[in-house]
């Protein structure tokens, strides 16, 4: 296996529709994140062998930086064709993605923690395998 490296992300065209998420990569091909976000208002822990994608978007959601977090299958180059960035982190590491996004190892799991008010925008995590996917969205408490 390759050495994997830590990606910066580059600026992506979001689209927020009612049924689901849509990412346009910098490649020209478009990914869509099916089903409404859960809303949440606490850390998210992210099983081991679960792929984790952080979407953090412009406050009007139709622009933003997405990050893998400890994806170790995809190559440096395919990455940085599509804009998507990716972070690395060894168990107890953690690091901050965007200013009131961080993501944290314990053991293999991946706990995010977002305050959407530091973000100044929307975040929203997707959480998937191959048996499926869920999503969350990052909302301050009322």
């Amino acid at each position: 296996m390759s050495v994997r490296s830590d990606v910066p992300p580059e600026t992506l065209s979001v689209e927020l529709r009612e049924d689901g998420i849509a990412v346009d990569y910098t490649d020209g091909r478009r990914v869509y994140y099916l089903g409404v976000p859960a809303s949440v208002t606490e850390s998210v822990r992210v099983a081991p062998e679960k792929e984790a994608h952080v979407l953090v978007t412009d406050p009007s959601g139709t622009e933003g930086v997405m990050v893998y977090v400890n994806d170790r299958k995809t190559h440096d180059d395919i990455l940085e064709s599509t804009g998507v960035g990716r972070v690395l982190l060894d168990p107890g590491e953690e690091d901050e993605l965007f200013p009131g996004v961080t993501v944290r190892l314990d053991g293999y799991a991946i706990i995010v923690d977002a305050d959407p008010d530091v973000a100044r925008g929307r975040v929203f995590l997707f959480e998937e395998d191959e048996l499926g996917e869920r999503s969350y969205e990052f909302v301050t408490e009322e």
